[in-house]
């Protein structure tokens, strides 16, 4: 059905209605301030409702007004997400919510590679332990630590991570067997799901283990292992630039038994995974991790 009044007065009345002041919604749409009033003034009389009352020296939206305001200004925030989502002019915004630790270990190191094999792509990024609220259209996406919360998502399980105690070389040469962590400082990671009481159990240590050092974050525990503070339990996904370089070792490797769980998921809503730009980083996401991506995101 066609709106009762053309689309440019329902431009100029959200303006006005924002801005409460005519003059000012004027200035923003490049229009004379009697445009404006002539333009909202034929659009009260089509509807047959004030949409405007003075208040003082400015205006203010009749209760009338401000029920029109809400739905027209969602009506142009929609709007304006359908533009975003064919659009294929400029920089192509990704709004992106990550855990703390995943973007601190794995993601920011790899986003080099992704921006120069995606130069169209701009990544905005944010971490915190709070999941994305895709209510607020603040985010894109969001890769979660632990399972994904909410309805109406598209969950795409990042692959399987090994956890295996890791201190640094000096340290490793006192631990021969798993019994030898017993004699060792251990650090917890608070907000982990997998725990040193899981890592004791696998391995048929009777002893309960007690953590000399608590952080409640794995990007601290992994530097705390590296400086040589004691030996974390953490996923060697997160550590593998400490791996690599050789700032952390698995002193255990193939003389105990690792865990293994899915720890990270990619998220978004399901109306978001048309857009371009979510669908490159999905894509390029899953074949840095060598998972599949999925028939949701495919």
């Amino acid at each position: 059905m066609r709106p009762p009044v053309p689309l440019s007065a329902v431009r100029i009345f959200e303006a006005a209605a924002r801005r409460r002041s005519f003059k000012a919604a004027a200035g923003e749409l490049n229009l004379s301030p009697s445009a404006v009033s002539h333009a909202l003034r034929k659009m009260e009389e089509t509807l047959g409702v004030a949409l405007f009352e003075r208040v003082g020296q400015g205006i203010a939206p009749t209760p009338a007004g401000e029920a029109l305001r809400d739905h027209v200004g969602r009506a142009f925030a929609e709007l304006d997400r359908g533009f975003d989502l064919v659009a294929n002019r400029g920089p192509q915004l990704l709004r992106l919510h990550c855990a703390p630790s995943f973007a601190a270990q794995w993601l920011a190191p790899r986003l080099a590679r992704f921006l120069s094999a995606h130069p169209g792509v701009e990544v905005r990024l944010a971490a915190g332990m709070d999941y994305a609220r895709f209510i607020t259209d603040e985010f894109d996406a969001d890769i979660v630590y632990g399972p994904p919360r909410g309805e109406g998502l598209v969950r795409l399980p990042l692959g399987p991570e090994t956890v295996t105690p890791l201190c640094d070389p000096a340290r490793a040469a006192r631990i021969r067997e798993p019994s030898d962590l017993l004699a060792q400082t251990l650090i917890q990671s608070d907000n982990k799901q997998v725990r040193w009481t899981h890592w004791f159990e696998r391995n048929r240590l009777a002893t309960q283990p007690s953590a000399g050092i608590r952080f409640d974050r794995s990007f601290l525990a992994l530097a705390a292992a590296a400086d040589g503070l004691g030996v974390a339990l953490e996923s060697t996904r997160l550590a593998e630039r400490e791996l690599a370089t050789g700032r952390l070792v698995a002193p255990l490797s193939g003389r105990s038994q690792d865990l293994s769980y899915v720890g990270h998921h990619f998220v978004c809503p399901a109306d978001a995974r048309r857009r371009a730009p979510l669908r490159v980083f999905a894509r390029w996401l899953t074949e840095e991790l060598g998972v599949p991506l999925g028939p949701d995101l495919a």
